[in-house]
């Protein structure tokens, strides 16, 4: 099975994230997994990514930290993921290895599309296609940026933004690489997290 998911972190991690974890995983259906915490001191953060990584080692998942490039080298995760006040690919591929996965996010902007191509990221990250629960003010992106970003690059690309089961294929067709999802993974009310992973073929 071709993985296609970049799976993204809960906002807060409490005690039976890392055995649901271990359950997503298993699908065998997730690229990149992505520690966002906004509000955790690095100590803590630190704390839990080497327990996350553990997981994502044992699933051959590549690990990446969103934001901070201090804690994916101290943990030596697989890369780190830069919003637009995060600093620069350059200075992330100084304080991290070569090989290291570094991303980017590049809203629905063609000029940080471009922007970002000259810095040679690994992946560029667009959106937000739909309604998100995790960036509920995120501007929406136009769905015909995915081919016009696709004729300016090979770059893969990550679809973002409020992507569930009723709607992820319409990404796909498109040619979207990894699809992001969070909130219908971990917050859904209806299905636990093991159950939610099932519903993206």
């Amino acid at each position: 099975m071709r993985k296609f998911l970049y799976l993204i972190s809960p906002k807060v991690i409490n005690i039976n994230f890392y055995e649901d974890l271990e359950d997503v995983l298993s699908s065998g259906k997730v690229k990149y997994f992505q520690l966002r915490l906004k509000k955790y001191e690095s100590s803590k953060l630190i704390k839990i990514a080497k327990k996350i990584k553990k997981i994502t080692k044992k699933f051959k998942v590549k690990f990446i930290i969103n934001d901070y490039a201090q804690v994916a080298k101290k943990v030596n995760a697989d890369g780190c993921h830069l919003g637009q006040s995060d600093g620069s690919i350059k200075n992330a591929r100084k304080l991290l290895k070569k090989n290291k996965v570094i991303g980017i996010t590049c809203h629905g902007s063609k000029r940080l599309i471009i922007n970002a191509i000259k810095q040679k990221p690994n992946y560029i990250a667009i959106g937000s296609f739909f309604k998100s629960k995790l960036k509920p003010n995120a501007k929406k992106a136009q769905k015909s940026l995915v081919k016009w970003t696709k004729q300016k690059t090979s770059l893969p690309i990550v679809g973002i933004g409020g992507v569930d089961n009723r709607n992820y294929k319409s990404l796909r067709k498109l040619g979207v690489n990894y699809l992001a999802i969070s909130s219908y993974i971990w917050n859904n009310p209806r299905l636990k997290p093991r159950k939610a992973i099932k519903k993206f073929n």
